[in-house]
């Protein structure tokens, strides 16, 4: 499997474990492809916090505190640190 794709499975792994808004059937799909295009674009913390609280606001009209999307953010950013850095 290509690195990238195995990526991008981690990723979505990783977001369909987060649930922000505890829906326990995982509808998140949408916003799962958003934000791994997101942490495709970005490299700062913040931005991608802020672009994650962005996109699921924008879905489901309710916001997700900033330090959840912190968290959520830093998680998703060692992953692509990590699969960069791996031979």
């Amino acid at each position: 499997m290509r690195k990238e794709v195995q990526t991008n499975l981690q990723f979505v792994d990783v977001l369909n474990q987060w649930d922000p808004f505890h829906l326990k059937n995982g509808d998140y799909d949408t916003e799962i492809a958003d934000t791994v295009q997101a942490v495709h674009e970005l490299d700062d913390p913040i931005k991608l916090a802020e672009r994650i609280q962005a996109i699921y606001e924008f879905s489901f009209e309710k916001v997700i505190p900033l330090d959840e999307c912190k968290k959520i953010a830093n998680e998703l950013l060692v992953i692509k640190v990590n699969q960069s850095c791996s031979l």
